[in-house]
């Protein structure tokens, strides 16, 4: 396997823990969670595993500013300029929505890391306006890297290739693995990873945001992409990736009822905390398919939580959590 650049800073191994009450409390099958809302960097999350390939590549084109994109209370961009904070780059941040005037979870915390934040009011816009970004970044002599969205590139699924050998090293035999998944490259990574290190489970994307064709179009170029990376081609296909859009309708952000539920549910039998549009959305999509038998009583399903508590602070939805 070709080597590939890495700054190893996230916190690795991320523990599996047993998850007995939820799972009494649901009548299905056992429970397990893999913790990467432990991964260290500003709160942790699953960027920060993307942000290892993603921030050794910048650093080895000569970049000395980091670029992205996302919502107003995107974890990904709280993630990206702490790492960029941490290694010494400039952060400029394009962000859909509008500014808070009174900043507070991840957009606090990604002025407390010193990004320059530009607000775009309509995410039509955002796409032109973050090239427009880099475009006047290289026009001032800066060396910009641009982050993509959610990290999702054939670099950034390295972070979830190698999460998956992680995982098969830490000797726990499940058969299902569930997550929230949008921009795909978790997905990816996770996809290509079981085809590499041999894992015999199944993988289930829960879509936040996405239909499930196009979602699993995405994920299936992606992960052939990012092989490439490791000197090889792999061509998968749609039947390659599992994933369900039947949790999504909502939009994107939007907090429901499932959501809440969800949220109570880990946090008053566990003691462990969702987000509201990512772990929240998935962990409510994996409650609901428990309650209609979709899993065997006698098979053991992992929930991989890819972070974003933060989220819970933000006005939008603290004030409808309880």
């Amino acid at each position: 396997m070709k080597p590939i650049a890495r700054l190893s800073f996230a916190h690795l191994p991320t523990p599996i823990e047993e998850l007995p009450r939820l799972s009494k409390a649901l009548g299905g099958p056992r429970l397990l969670v893999k913790r990467d809302d432990q991964t260290g960097l500003a709160f942790g999350g699953n960027k920060t595993r993307k942000l290892e390939f993603l921030a050794a590549e910048a650093h080895e084109q000569g970049a000395d500013m980091l670029i992205s994109a996302g919502a107003i209370q995107s974890n990904h961009c709280r993630q990206t300029v702490a790492a960029a904070a941490r290694f010494g780059f400039d952060c400029k941040l394009i962000l859909t929505g509008e500014r808070p005037s009174q900043p507070s979870a991840n957009f606090l915390l990604d002025q407390l890391f010193g990004a320059e934040i530009i607000t775009v009011a309509d995410r039509k816009d955002r796409d032109r306006i973050l090239q427009e970004t880099f475009d006047n970044a290289v026009a001032a002599g800066k060396k910009p890297y641009l982050v993509p969205y959610g990290g999702s590139s054939p670099t950034g699924a390295m972070g979830y290739t190698f999460a998956m050998e992680e995982f098969m090293n830490q000797n726990v035999n499940v058969d299902w693995i569930v997550f929230g998944t949008s921009s795909g490259g978790t997905h990816a990574g996770l996809v290509l990873g079981q085809r590499l290190f041999g894992f015999k489970g199944k993988i289930l994307g829960i879509s936040i945001d996405e239909p499930e064709i196009e979602l699993k179009a995405r994920v299936s170029a992606l992960a052939s992409q990012a092989s490439e990376k490791l000197g090889g081609r792999i061509n998968f296909t749609h039947d390659d990736v599992l994933a369900t859009e039947n949790y999504c309708q909502a939009g994107y952000g939007v907090f429901g009822a499932g959501e809440r539920e969800a949220i109570k549910l880990f946090a008053s039998n566990e003691g462990l905390l969702l987000d509201p549009v990512y772990t929240g959305r998935a962990a409510a999509g994996m409650i609901d398919l428990i309650r209609k038998g979709f899993f065997k009583k006698d098979e053991t399903v992992l929930f991989w939580h890819t972070g974003g508590q933060p989220a819970l602070f933000a006005d939008k939805y603290s004030g409808s959590l309880l």
